[in-house]
This record gives structure tokens, sequence and C-alpha cells, in this order.
């Protein structure tokens, strides 16, 4: 009874927290491009560390970044998080400035153990998202009285990827663990340009391309930790994931209508499995001082030249890497003082993007964070804030200058759902 009530408050949190949170994490007209923005799939622990995870492993929380951290749960535990996240934007181009709000939810996810040494794991988590309402005016002619003819482009994108998953990590020797992802990635993403004219005897058009995919996504994981002495180990992790081409479907819907509003011209081009995912290999390490002091890093390379869009490779994607660094400390975990049982972290990244814009590299993309895990009571459970500064610098002339302020907030219940207790 007492763990369905538990259930229960879980359930209410996760419902109120769908309603109240969508899936509107972006505004960036750097969206338009490949499969949109690639969401930074940690927990709430590391957002506030940079992003890293490859190297991280702690039963208390769920690490997805490296399954193989699923082998750290104990036999009693259950884990249960969510995470929602609230950012402002400021583009800027020039002189021009304008802002921009958003909020998503990041992630749900449920971890315990099936057996001794093998973790379960099972959730949800946006893979990409899309967002962008962009507008442009080109003179393309003069009419018999000298007036400019105007050609006014209006470019909107909504959609993005998503990911329902279930993991396994297992530890099958005494410092080396295993684990593996599997996703259902499923989405749709529509970009649509509507152009029209400043004369009323000037035809207008509309052009929806519509991306729609439903497959697979594999993730590999491997960890091995070393004991440096009794108070000092070092983690070390490994990942993998494989690329693949996409069962998926681009739909080009173009329109080309008359003043009198009639279409004159209606055409519909569909392309199958024009998309694939990249290889991704990742590699990272973290240091842990007396379960006090956690330092690591991460480096993560994404082979998007190689993958497809649209049917071509290369001309659209640039490799993306990435470097991520962390800190955690905590005083003490035992301690009475609730001050000296708060994680303290920081962290930073930096990375290039993944797409291209006119055949060059789009930008480079900053982050500096710092955050904290706050015990909630004397439970084992945590209460995740982490405050995020996000600059993406362009790198093609007339692309924006981005810079957030993005606060993340995710919540860790974790309780001993399977301790069996004698009445004497």
């Amino acid at each position: 009874m007492k763990n369905c009530k538990k259930l229960i408050g879980i359930l209410t949190v996760l419902s109120i927290t769908l309603t109240a949170v969508g899936q509107t994490s972006t505004n960036s007209p750097y969206t338009r491009y490949g499969f949109g923005q690639l969401e930074n799939q940690g927990f709430g622990f590391s957002k506030g560390m940079g992003g890293i995870g490859y190297g991280m492993r702690n039963g208390s929380q769920i690490n997805i970044l490296n399954p193989a951290s699923y082998s750290a749960v104990d036999s009693l535990t259950m884990l249960f998080d969510l995470g929602i996240s609230l950012q402002n934007t400021n583009f800027k181009e020039g002189s021009t400035q304008t802002n921009a709000k958003n909020s998503s939810l990041d992630y749900i996810a449920m971890q315990f153990r099936l057996r001794k040494d093998l973790g379960f794991t099972i959730g949800f988590v946006p893979f990409s998202t899309v967002g962008y309402n962009l507008s442009s005016t080109k003179e393309i002619d003069k009419d018999v009285d000298g007036n400019s003819i105007n050609a006014i482009s209006t470019y909107n994108g909504t959609g993005g990827l998503h990911q329902v998953f279930v993991g396994v990590g297992y530890k099958f020797m005494k410092n080396l663990s295993v684990g593996a992802n599997l996703s259902y990635l499923y989405g749709d993403i529509d970009h649509t340009i509507s152009t029209t004219f400043n004369s009323t005897s000037a035809y207008t058009s509309a052009i929806l391309n519509n991306i729609s995919v439903n497959d697979y996504k594999l993730d590999l994981g491997l960890q091995y930790s070393y004991n440096l002495s009794k108070e000092e180990r070092v983690n070390l992790g490994l990942t993998y994931s494989y690329g693949h081409n996409l069962n998926s479907t681009l739909d080009v819907h173009k329109q080309v209508y008359a003043s009198s509003s009639s279409a004159i011209s209606d055409s519909l081009v569909t392309t199958k499995n024009a998309f694939s995912l990249p290889s991704t290999f990742g590699a990272g390490f973290t240091y842990v001082k007396d379960n006090k002091l956690t330092i690591g890093a991460d480096y993560t390379f994404q082979k998007w030249s190689s993958a497809k869009y649209n049917g071509t490779s290369g001309s659209y994607y640039s490799d993306l890497s990435r470097i991520s660094l962390g800190a955690e400390y905590i005083p003490s975990m035992y301690s009475r003082n609730y001050l000296n049982r708060i994680k303290y972290r920081i962290g930073a990244y930096m990375s290039n993007s993944y797409t291209k814009v006119n055949g060059n590299d789009a930008a480079k993309e900053y982050s500096v964070s710092a955050g904290f895990g706050l015990p909630i009571f004397r439970s084992k459970s945590m209460l995740n804030i982490s405050g995020q500064y996000i600059k993406v610098s362009p790198k093609v002339k007339g692309m924006l200058e981005e810079n957030s302020l993005r606060v993340n907030v995710g919540i860790t219940f974790n309780e001993d759902w399977f301790r069996k207790y004698k009445v004497d």
C-alpha cells in the first residue's frame, strides 16, 4: 500500500508536468537545417556538470549517457526521474535584437535492478527539436510606374524527433560493466516556405517539406572502475551509437496560387529512406575522492558528414566534436546539517554545429553551468537545479548570434521500494 501511494504521487507529478510543459524548447533559426537542434540528453545532475556522463557511475541517479552505469543500482532501489527546462534567448544581428522564451519536458525515466549486477531502465527523451518563424523581403522587379515589386517570404518550422527507450547494464567482472539502450525513434518535422508579392497581378506560392521518421536507435556502453586507493577511484567510459539508414519519408508539397486564390499548380513528390543517423563515439572519465569530490571530462564525436540528408551525404552536415568538463562536491553525505548534504556542481562545454549553411559550418556553441543537488528532507530523493548560459556564435555571414539563459529543474525519486521488513 505504501509503494502504491508513492507510485500514485509520481504519476500525479508526471501528469501535471506533461500538461504544463510543451515541447517548445527553441526558436532558433539554426533549426531550419538537418534534424534541428540536437537535445542534450543528460539528466539533472549532468546538466549542472557541463553534460558529462560517460564515466559517471552512481547507483542513486540515472545516467542514460552510458547504459553500462545501470548496473550500479542496488537491489533495494527504485529510481524515477523527470526534468523540465525554462529558457530565455536573445537573438542578435548587428544592432537588431529580439528575445524569446521557451520551456520543455527534457526526460522521464525509471530504473531498478532485475537481478544481481543487472540494472534496467525505461524512459523517454527528445532527440531533436525544430522551431522557428522568419521572414525576408527582396525586390525582384519594378512595375510600369517604377514602383518596386517585392517578394515577401515566410519560413516556418515545427516538430522534432523523440526517443522511447529501454536499456540494461550488466557488471560481468568485478570492475567492468557493459550496457545497451534500444530506442524507438519517431517524429515529424515540417518546414514551410510561403512567398507572396506586393502586386495584385503576381502569383503566390507555398512549399511544405514534411520529414517523418519511424525507426530504431542503438547505443552501447562500457565502464571500467579502478581503485587508486581506499579513498580514490577512476571510472573510465566508452560509448558507441550505431549509424544507419532510417525508415523515413520526405513529402515535398508545392502549390502556386493566382490572385483569385485558386490553385493553378499543385504537386506532391515523396521520397523514401532519404535520411540516416551518424555513427557516434564517446569517451570520458571521472575521478572520485572519498565519495565527496567528483571531477570528469567527456569527448563526443559524431560522424555526420557520412549521414544522408535528402538522399545525399557531405553537403548538409559537418562532423560534430564536443568537449565537456564538470565537477561535483558534497561536504558530507550523511551529515545532519542540511547544507553539508547539498551537492554543488559546475561545468562547461564547447561544440561545433553539425549542420552547414551555404556549404560552410554553421556555428560554434559554448556553455557554462552551475547547480545544486538538494536533498528532499531526510530521504535519498533529490531536487536537481542548475543554471546554464549558452552562446551560439555564427560562422556564416548573415546568421544570428544567440545568447541563452536556461534553468534546468529535475527531481529524482529514490526509494527503497523492494526492502522487506520483519515484524517480531
